[in-house]
């Protein structure tokens, strides 16, 4: 079972980024984890390995990190698994001596767990608790295992208010409902166990290399190319948007120095409707992209649809914790992260497409010989 960590219960232990050689990175394929490997190699202090841990799902995509292999080839490995698959996860586990853990690998996307609950559960707690046992077998030398987590959580709120980190988890949806249950299992384990964890709680994050079922990159793709851009019932659900970066930067500060056992609420403080979010993508796009046929605005392609169950009407987070505790704010503004966000996209028309005909799967399927249709 490995020793118990009881000295670490409500310690803030920090972890010198060199004490940590080997890092494992779940899901660092994805939108989120492949920016948070990106940021360790380029803008922070770490000096030592990362392993990505990525099954290689629909949403996940080797390339966003294709430089980053390349450039720090004896710094970074890649190994395709899945944390559904518990004999993978202790391989990884042994091989590459594994003693610290971000686990960001999870279904996402609150529309495909309402049509498909059971990849939810099986990823997010199955998965989830694979990398716990894991953890716990080998307690000796795990020195952290971060847990990214979700406002969605929390439920939702009504007109005024804000999220806490004692706010009592309320999840809507099969999604939210499946990142409630890992958070109390890796809760559970530091109690039970002792084992040094930390969770957060982010905002709806946004940025460059972001799958375009979300969202903001599929308005702007959508606007770019002049088509429909649909938005849920009347547009007027509120949320809080996080630049990418800045959530990878907080995800490293509460690996580093957070309070174990804790956890952490991550946001932009940037609350607006989605509606205004899609007028501002058009106003950015009419700047910056091609003109639609006759100079129309593309505020005109705006349509609203029917609404999604159990659709949250606002989500608002209060930061004022890891503000205080870690010193985190966030240094984008909406304003300056959604245009970099907008030029990113309309300058990258290569990584789009291999996005959008699935080319970047034929990619993998050459790489690893995987059935690019099974997944």
């Amino acid at each position: 079972m490995g020793r118990r960590f009881e000295s670490c219960r409500g310690r803030r232990l920090c972890v010198k980024a060199n004490d940590m050689k080997n890092l494992l990175v779940t899901g660092g394929c994805g939108f989120i984890g492949s920016d948070f490997i990106r940021f360790l190699f380029e803008e922070s202090d770490y000096a030592g390995r990362i392993i990505n841990l990525d099954a290689l799902t629909y949403a996940a995509n080797p390339m966003n990190l294709a430089d980053i292999a390349e450039r720090f080839r004896d710094r970074y490995v890649f190994v395709k698994a899945d944390i559904r698959d518990a004999a993978a996860v202790a391989r990884v586990f042994d091989e590459y001596d594994v003693d610290a853990v971000c686990h960001l690998a999870a279904e996402s996307h609150v529309d495909r767990s309402i049509l498909g609950p059971g990849d939810f559960i099986h990823t997010n707690v199955l998965g989830t608790f694979h990398l716990l046992e894991a953890t716990r077998a080998r307690a000796d030398r795990i020195q952290i295992f971060h847990q990214v987590s979700t406002d969605e959580v929390y439920g939702s709120l009504g007109d005024e208010g804000f999220f806490t980190e004692t706010t009592p988890y309320r999840p809507n949806s099969p999604y939210s409902a499946s990142k409630a249950a890992a958070d109390h299992l890796v809760r559970a384990y530091h109690r039970t166990y002792g084992l040094p964890v930390t969770i957060s709680n982010c905002s709806n994050n946004y940025g460059p290399r972001q799958f375009p079922e979300k969202l903001i990159p599929l308005m702007i793709l959508n606007a770019r190319e002049g088509k429909t851009l649909p938005v849920y019932g009347d547009g007027r659900h509120i949320r809080d948007w996080l630049y990418v970066r800045d959530h990878c930067r907080a995800i490293w500060e509460i690996i580093r120095r957070g309070r174990r056992g804790d956890a952490y609420n991550i946001g932009g403080l940037c609350e607006i409707e989605n509606i205004e979010v899609v007028r501002r993508i058009c106003a950015l796009v009419d700047e910056m992209g091609p003109p639609l046929p006759g100079g129309r605005p593309r505020i005109e392609l705006i349509r609203f649809v029917k609404d999604r169950p159990g659709h949250d009407r606002r989500y608002a987070m209060d930061i004022s914790k890891i503000q205080t505790e870690l010193d985190w704010s966030p240094r984008e503004t909406f304003e300056s992260g959604l245009r970099r966000t907008v030029k990113w996209y309309l300058e990258n028309s290569e990584w789009v497409h291999g996005v959008r005909t699935g080319a970047y799967r034929e990619w993998i399927t050459r790489q690893y010989g995987l059935d690019a249709a099974s997944t």
